[in-house]
């Protein structure tokens, strides 16, 4: 098992009730990594305490990133949710807690 924290970094966007989360390979074999294996089931398992909505999976692989659109992620959106953090900026911190199972992983 790997953090995805330790092969990539990531960075989130929110527009209404939907959050948009990009996910950046640190470099070549991490971006294989997380090609194959961040999904949009993992991803799905991942927030499933806080939305039901659909999630959609973008490749960028001219920048090495995946983008995650993740629907109904926001409580209602900034003005209506009743978190701590409405636009969901944290959501890349839970993203990066995902664990992939990889065999034999060469990052550097």
């Amino acid at each position: 098992m790997i953090l995805l924290h330790d092969i990539a970094h990531s960075r989130a966007g929110d527009k209404g009730n939907t959050s948009n989360i990009s996910v950046i390979a640190y470099n070549q074999a991490a971006w294989e990594v997380i090609q194959q294996h961040l999904t949009v089931e993992v991803v799905q398992k991942a927030f499933q305490h806080i939305t039901q909505g659909p999630i959609i999976r973008y490749e960028l692989p001219k920048l090495q990133a995946l983008n995650f659109v993740i629907e109904g992620a926001l409580g209602g959106g900034v003005t209506r949710s009743l978190a701590l953090d409405p636009h969901g900026k944290s959501l890349s911190s839970l993203m990066l807690s995902i664990q992939l199972e990889e065999q034999n992983l060469k990052t550097n």
